[in-house]
C-alpha cells in the first residue's frame, strides 16, 4: 500500500512538471530554455511576478545570458514581440509600453553577467512634463558631481530627475534591440547602425544618450571606412537582412 502511494506521488510530480513546462513551451523556444527554466523552477528563483519584483534579479542571475530568450516563460518579462516583417517602417529609436519596476531592478546595479553596462545621470526637466519622452519644449543638463544630484530648482515648476540606460554589451539586429529592451522592462530604446544598443528607462528623455556605447560593439572599432561592410551584410547573427530596412530607418533624433 505504502509503495503505492509512492508511484503515485510520483505520477504526481510528474504530470505537474508536464503542465508547467507545457504552459512555457506555448510562448516559448522549448529547445532553447526548457533545460533552464526547469533548473530556476526547481530552486525557486523566479517565484514571484513583474507586479511584485522582489525575486526579479535573482530570476536574471539564474536564466543568465538566456534571459532576453526565456524571461518571458516564466512570466518575468513581457512576451517579446517576434514580428520581423516591420523592419523597414521603423526608425532609430521607438517608444516602449515599459514596466519601470523590472527597469529598475535589473539595472539598480552592474549585470554579474556583463550582459550590459549601465550609465545614470541627473536630467533636470519641466515638472509639468514628467514622465513624457516628448522632446519639444524640454532641456537636459549634464551634471557631474555627486551634488548635483540634489533638485536644483531655478523655478518651482523645474525638477530633478535620474536616467537610466543600459547598452547590451554585443552588437545585434534592429529586432534583436528592440526584443531585449522589451524584456528589459525599458520604456523605449535608441539602436545605432553599428548594432549597438541601448535600452532607456522610464525617467530619460531624448531617448536616452545619442552616442554609441556598447562595450564589444562594433567588434572591431579601429576598422577604416573602406573595410566597414556594406548595410545589406549585417545582420549580427540574427538571419536577417537589413538592406531594404536600413534604408527606411535613416532618420536620427
Amino acid at each position: 500500500m505504502l509503495e503505492g502511494r509512492k508511484v503515485l506521488v510520483v505520477w504526481l510530480g510528474a504530470a505537474v512538471g508536464l503542465i508547467c513546462l507545457a504552459q512555457f513551451a506555448y510562448s516559448c523556444n522549448e529547445m532553447v530554455c526548457a533545460s533552464i527554466v526547469s533548473k530556476c523552477m526547481l530552486t525557486q528563483s523566479c517565484k514571484c511576478d513583474m507586479k511584485n519584483c522582489s525575486c526579479c534579479k535573482e530570476c536574471s542571475e539564474c536564466l543568465s545570458y538566456l534571459y532576453t530568450e526565456c524571461c518571458s516563460c516564466l512570466e518575468m518579462c513581457p512576451k517579446p514581440n517576434e514580428t520581423t516583417n516591420e523592419l523597414s517602417k521603423q526608425s532609430h529609436v521607438e517608444e516602449l509600453e515599459g514596466f519601470p519596476n523590472l527597469f529598475n531592478v535589473l539595472t539598480s546595479e552592474e549585470d554579474p553577467e556583463e550582459r550590459w553596462r549601465i550609465y545614470t545621470f541627473p536630467i533636470d526637466l519641466d515638472a509639468a512634463m514628467y514622465g513624457s519622452n516628448a522632446e519639444t519644449g524640454m532641456k537636459y543638463l549634464m551634471h557631474s558631481s555627486d551634488n548635483d544630484l540634489k533638485p536644483r530648482l531655478d523655478t518651482p515648476s523645474k525638477m530633478t530627475v535620474n536616467c537610466t540606460v543600459a547598452y547590451m554589451a554585443q552588437c545585434m539586429s534592429w529586432n534583436k534591440c528592440k526584443e531585449s529592451c522589451i524584456t528589459m522592462g525599458a520604456t523605449s530604446y535608441r539602436w545605432f547602425h553599428d548594432g549597438c544598443c541601448e535600452c532607456v528607462g522610464q525617467t530619460c528623455i531624448n531617448y536616452g544618450i545619442n552616442d554609441s556605447r556598447c562595450r564589444e560593439c562594433p567588434e572591431n572599432k579601429d576598422l577604416d571606412l573602406d573595410d566597414i561592410p556594406n548595410e545589406d551584410e549585417l545582420d549580427y547573427g540574427d538571419g536577417c537582412a537589413h538592406g531594404a530596412g536600413l534604408a527606411s530607418i535613416i532618420t536620427r533624433r
